[in-house]
């Protein structure tokens, strides 16, 4: 406590809503995210030239696996947002995939901080798929982007986990997108509960029908509309399905032009610089970790190891109990990840504190990687509005797969900062049992867990997750004719028979794949 604690001193927020022809640039985008933070600090954009540090969120269009293709962007954005700001950072980094990314940023930076590496640190992200969707649909160019972009700086130094979200097994059943994976955890969920299709309907609409509620009264929300239970739940040419059991109004919106970020600092720096103390957020409590990593391989798909670990870990560093937190921001990309992160907490789905300040992924917005971000400088503004209280966000990264945690409050804390090492939470998760897995499932099988994948016009695809005889875990398309798919809508698939074979036709996304037909 000698004046290395670290402080989280600024926050800012932007979404832009202007004509797409004229949207800023990526670069532009988190410039002004950081400038906002400055203002908010009071502390002047000037104050960012002497950032020793710099963490950007990677964008979506650099994730594994996708191309550049014809969307704009700097090479390496934490060195063209430096350039933009004046600042020469000792230690930049560009993050790989994962909704977790924006808490864990913090966490290391407040680590960073508390080691005596950083005095100075900015954690910021942006997305722009809104306006450049618009841009390459409207054939309206990029030349202004092009012109504000440096395509020619060397690779950034990357941060966190490179691995694919997925294994090829699961990749070549379609099971390789959040918008079929998600509905695999929310079927398994509701069948191990024993609700009808109906009633669990019911449930994720006045579930979210609050979050809605939070969007509207928030400035930065993409969607600022309060919607009914009924309405989020009713399929309608406008609010399609999307992957059972979600209409489209039930999944994260990611085509936003949105960016958020947040300055990190040492208690001696945050005095230097004249930031009032009325301003400062402190982080209490904070842990990280991944259940198994593919989906396939989990205990069950019902639960998360890592979101109940990370978020004892993270209370039992900041010293307080869930009852002692005042405010709550749960990763809401689909309502699974808030009913799962709630339980794993302790927490009951109509627990009157709400589990969201900003709105939640779909919409307030989903900006890929750094959704997080916006919910951190949500909570900071809740905070400082409440001297005394507690605020807890998390973050999810791919399926239910990357967790981080942290606990905030403007109380000062009465121990130095000292974050768990990771891998120690790690061990603990990777030792669990899990079953067995075949890729080559044959004969008598029951469903897991499954869904159906619709298009615009209509159910194209069964997914199936099975057991087989021997009860080793294996993946599945089903066939994809009317009355099938049509079946595993009707009523609860979870524990119904059918048979397993190799599927030469090659279904799903190519390749081998196996076929289960139901009884």
């Amino acid at each position: 406590m000698d004046g290395a604690t670290p402080v989280l001193i600024g926050a800012g927020q932007f979404t832009y809503r202007g004509d797409p022809a004229t949207s800023p640039s990526p670069t532009a985008l988190l410039k002004i995210a950081a400038e906002r933070a400055a203002a908010d600090a009071g502390i002047g954009a000037a104050v960012l030239a002497g950032l020793d540090s710099l963490a950007v969120a990677g964008f979506t269009i650099d994730a594994q696996g996708s191309t550049r293709g014809a969307i704009p962007h700097s090479a390496n954005p934490p060195a063209s947002l430096a350039k933009a700001l004046g600042a020469t950072p000792t230690w930049a980094v560009y993050s790989h995939m994962g909704g977790n990314t924006s808490q864990q940023l913090v966490n290391v930076l407040a680590e960073r901080i508390a080691r005596g590496e950083t005095e100075l640190g900015l954690a910021v992200g942006a997305e722009f798929l809104g306006s450049a969707l618009k841009r390459l649909g409207k054939g309206l160019g990029f030349a202004d982007w092009q012109a504000a972009e440096d395509d020619d700086l060397p690779a950034p130094e990357r941060f966190g986990d490179p691995r694919p979200g997925v294994s090829p097994y699961e990749a070549r059943h379609a099971i390789n997108r959040p918008i079929n994976v998600y509905p695999l955890f929310e079927n398994a969920l509701r069948a191990r509960d024993g609700r009808s299709i109906a009633d669990h309907q019911k449930r994720l609409g006045r579930l979210f029908a609050s979050f809605t509620e939070v969007a509207a009264n928030n400035p930065e929300a993409w969607f600022p509309i309060a919607r009914s239970a009924e309405e989020l739940v009713s399929v309608t040419e406008k609010n399609r399905m999307v992957g059972f059991p979600y209409p489209k109004l039930l999944n994260a919106i990611m085509e936003v032009d949105q960016a958020a970020g947040v300055i990190l600092a040492s208690e001696a720096k945050a005095r230097e610089l004249g930031v009032p103390q009325d301003k400062w957020v402190y982080l209490h409590g904070c842990a990280d970790a991944a259940d198994l990593w593919h989906p396939i391989d989990r205990q069950d798909f019902h639960s998360s190891p890592a979101m109940r670990l990370t978020g004892k870990l993270a209370l039992e560093m900041a010293g307080i109990g869930m009852e002692q937190v005042d405010f709550i921001d749960l990763y809401s990309c689909f309502p699974v990840a808030v009913e799962i992160g709630a339980e794993e907490l302790g927490l009951a789905l109509d627990d009157p504190r709400g589990f969201t300040v900003t709105g939640g992924l779909p919409y307030a917005g989903g900006p890929g990687n750094n959704y997080a971000m916006h919910s951190i400088a949500a909570m900071a503004g809740k905070l400082r509005a409440a001297p005394d209280a507690y605020g807890l966000v998390t973050a999810n990264g791919w399926y239910l797969t990357k967790q981080s945690t942290g606990i905030y409050s403007r109380r000062r804390p009465t121990r130095p900062f000292e974050r768990q090492d990771p891998r120690v939470l790690q061990a603990e998760i990777d030792a669990l049992p899990h079953p067995a897995v075949t890729e080559t499932p044959q004969g008598a099988a029951r469903i897991e867990t499954y869904t159906v994948v619709h298009r615009r016009e209509g159910p194209f695809m069964g997914i199936v997750i099975g057991r087989d005889e021997a009860g080793r875990r294996f993946c599945a398309v089903t066939p994809n004719d009317a009355e099938t798919l049509a079946g595993l809508e009707r009523g609860e698939q979870v524990g119904r028979p059918g048979q397993v074979s190799q599927n030469a036709d090659g279904q799903g996304t190519g390749g081998q794949t196996n076929l289960f037909v139901p009884q």
